[in-house]
């Protein structure tokens, strides 16, 4: 499914179970050591489609570590993201310095009071249009899916966190797309100021999957990792 929403030159793969051959490298393995059964299933099946992804990309498979806010940190040459949910998990790796943020989330509503936590006011609006004008999708949980993304595509790049209000997004129903203006001042990428981002969605499978992937002009850098951040 990711895989759709991708332009070629990022290569991902998925997973709808835990498959018993993903495995950790012992360095990974330590990061989970004292979490719970579905956090370590979450984290070692979601290091395997990232390699799987590197292996697509070319890239030799090695240890994806956690940087201090939770973010995967890749290798030199590359970026990436990775997401899990409920029955999903995938990774999403292009190269550096691309950026990439991808997110997936069940096909349900939000709890009660999330999606005031985490929208503007014309964001909200847009939601009520978007359930009246084409029922069957949860579009608050995609707006908090794109919101994800926009955070996993950010954060690279700016080193800062982004609060679900510092981006307003607009979901194409028709075209499966989404633009997200940011509202704060952003950093700096391939010199222009960083103002938005634009991205893709799809839903199936009981899912609702979002992406952002710009292409980039590579550039010499210092060698070691490039974080693509998540959530704590």
């Amino acid at each position: 499914m990711i895989e759709k929403i991708l332009p070629a030159t990022v290569k991902a793969f998925e997973a709808f179970n835990d498959p018993p051959e993903a495995a950790l490298f012992p360095e990974e393995a330590e990061l989970v050591r004292r979490a719970a059964d579905k956090r370590r299933r979450e984290f070692t099946t979601a290091r395997h489609c990232a390699r799987k992804a590197m292996e697509r990309l070319g890239v030799r498979p090695v240890p994806v570590l956690s940087g201090p806010y939770g973010e995967p940190c890749w290798p030199h040459g590359t970026t990436g993201s990775i997401t899990h949910c409920a029955g999903y998990r995938a990774a999403a790796v292009g190269v550096y310095p691309a950026l990439i943020g991808i997110d997936a989330e069940p096909d349900a509503p939000l709890p009660p009071g999330v999606l005031e936590a985490v929208s503007v006011p014309k964001e909200r609006d847009m939601v009520r249009r978007l359930a009246e004008r084409h029922p069957g999708t949860s579009w608050d949980r995609l707006l908090f899916s794109t919101k994800e993304a926009v955070y996993k595509a950010w954060f690279p790049l700016a080193g800062r966190w982004l609060d679900f209000q510092d981006a307003a997004v607009t979901v194409d129903p028709l075209r499966g797309t989404f633009t997200a203006h940011l509202m704060v001042s952003g950093p700096r990428w391939q010199g222009e100021r960083l103002t938005g981002f634009t991205g893709r969605w799809t839903a199936g499978r009981g899912l609702l999957l979002t992406a952002i992937a710009v292409a980039g002009t590579p550039r010499p850098a210092a060698a070691g990792a490039h974080r693509a951040g998540a959530r704590p």
